[in-house]
């Protein structure tokens, strides 16, 4: 009781200070701002549970996959990480802990870059799965694992670029600069081939109608990796510039 009365008497004189000055009163944008803050930093928190969450079932899922090939005696360092389904989840979950370790914190232009990269890249692995690999070996024996790497991570990535879509503004040349990787990849691919006869996907072996077949399939890819980074350029830039969002970034 002595301490409610207390409480009372604190709070008797400040509503008497806010009746002789309802300037003192705070306005109920001010109150709605406050709202938001508290709004936008829970969903902050839930993006990160998921980020990491996510990044973590990746991990596991190539730790697995590994320790099952080991197992096998099947496992090669130099095929196995050679594979672009395990480059790109890898770079994805290391992406995505680093947006994740901002917090609430502004990303710099270059982490937004390399988010749009991941979502690039992981969204090609999808659709090349689904388009040119079914039913194909590509060391992903394990369902639950072709799941994680092939499916679950690449739809992730690609609902964070859309609900927490970029702070900053990239442009068309960004696309383009998304392409170094693959062009890169596959030109160290083939050389490796040429050199021992492994590919780690059967669209790039020149065995299969030589290497104008080869051809065809890599400028569908490029040309399809083009389209969709200006799509998801596009769709950040937008949805960056949603209030809602631009008060959640804030």
């Amino acid at each position: 009781m002595r301490g409610l009365s207390l409480g009372l008497r604190r709070t008797v004189p400040q509503r008497e200070e806010y009746a002789r000055r309802p300037d003192l009163v705070p306005s109920r944008s001010a109150r709605l701002t406050a709202a938001d803050s508290i709004a936008a930093v829970k969903g902050h928190l839930a993006l990160t549970v998921v980020r990491v969450a996510s990044a973590a079932i990746v991990l596991a899922a190539i730790a697995y996959q590994l320790a099952w090939l080991v197992n096998e005696n099947r496992f090669n360092p130099f095929t196995f990480f050679a594979y672009f389904t395990i480059q790109s989840n890898l770079f994805g979950v290391a992406v995505l802990l680093a947006v994740a370790a901002r917090g609430t914190r502004r990303r710099s232009r270059t982490l937004e870059v390399l988010r749009g990269a991941a979502a690039l890249y992981l969204t090609v692995t999808f659709v090349v799965v689904i388009l040119f690999l079914s039913g194909e070996d590509v060391q992903l024996d394990l369902q639950w694992v072709d799941f994680a790497l092939h499916k679950f991570f690449p739809v992730i990535v690609v609902l964070d670029w859309l609900i927490d879509p970029p702070t900053s503004k990239l442009s068309g040349r960004h696309a383009l600069l998304w392409l170094a990787y693959p062009l890169v990849w596959v030109t160290l691919t083939l050389i490796r081939g040429a050199a021992d006869s492994w590919y780690p996907y059967p669209f790039l072996d020149p065995a299969n109608g030589g290497y104008a077949s080869v051809a065809v399939y890599f400028v569908t890819i490029l040309a399809f990796l083009l389209v969709i980074g200006v799509v998801l350029i596009a769709l950040g830039n937008v949805r960056g510039r949603a209030p809602g969002v631009q008060a959640a970034a804030a």
